[in-house]
């Protein structure tokens, strides 16, 4: 397993609990490209809970890897929670699309923040504004 995920696989839970959070493709990049803040950012997020992902993020990690980030990739997502694409989500990403037409969102955007709505989790990512939607909980942490 590779040494940052064995790190974050390691992590046990403890102190104050927080709402589970669903995090976002660019911080799992990020942590895939060794950047310490991404690496400390989802340490943390472990101790208190096992993170949570979109099938949709697992989609746009392959899409996007280098060869030499295939076996870390894999062990990253094996350490989170995989939530599919419902008909629920599936109806309510294509209504945030709908309302936000102004917008230049992409629909793998809507697909994730419908999933956190749909969870009731918060949404880990640095992308702020591709997440415009009031009732979405967004939390971007620092200097990612």
């Amino acid at each position: 397993m590779h040494s940052r995920v064995a790190s974050l696989h390691a992590r046990q839970v403890t102190g104050e609990r927080v709402s589970p959070a669903l995090v976002d493709t660019d911080i799992l990049i990020n942590f895939l490209r060794g950047r310490e803040s991404a690496r400390a950012f989802l340490a943390a997020l472990s101790d208190q809970e096992t993170p949570h992902v979109s099938v949709v993020s697992v989609a746009e990690l392959y899409a996007g890897m280098r060869p030499s980030e295939e076996v870390a990739t894999r062990d990253l997502i094996d350490c989170m929670v995989v939530l599919p694409i419902t008909s629920e989500i599936a109806e309510l990403a294509g209504r945030l699309k709908q309302e936000t037409k102004g917008y230049a969102l992409e629909l793998d955007d809507c697909f994730i923040a419908a999933t956190a709505l749909i969870h009731s989790l918060r949404l880990a990512t640095k992308n702020t504004r591709h997440y415009p939607f009031e009732d979405l909980d967004v939390t971007s942490p620092g200097n990612l």
